[in-house]
């Protein structure tokens, strides 16, 4: 299967991935276990889902390294995309 891939390193629970796509596709992020699984056509969890809307904002669900991976399998064509982690508010004054 073809699939795009970032590895987003370490992250922390409440940080925000923005993903922008120019077409929908599937949008899964991953720990490495789950990953590895992916990749060997296995049953495994993820976060996200058909993203249908561009920027698209992923929370993540807790802390540790993370993976993100966009596939279009069951739709048509193809896609482009980025991924960004945004940066954290600053605190308050």
């Amino acid at each position: 299967m073809n699939y795009l891939k970032w590895d987003l390193g370490i992250l922390q629970a409440g940080d925000v991935i923005e993903i922008t796509l120019t077409r929908a596709a599937n949008v899964r992020l991953m720990t490495p276990s789950n990953l590895a699984s992916y990749r060997n056509g296995r049953r495994h969890q993820f976060h996200g889902g058909l993203v249908s809307t561009s920027p698209f904002h992923l929370t993540v669900p807790s802390s540790g390294p993370w993976h993100l991976t966009i596939d279009m399998a069951g739709l048509a064509g193809s896609t482009q995309a980025s991924v960004q982690v945004l940066p954290r508010p600053l605190p308050p004054a």
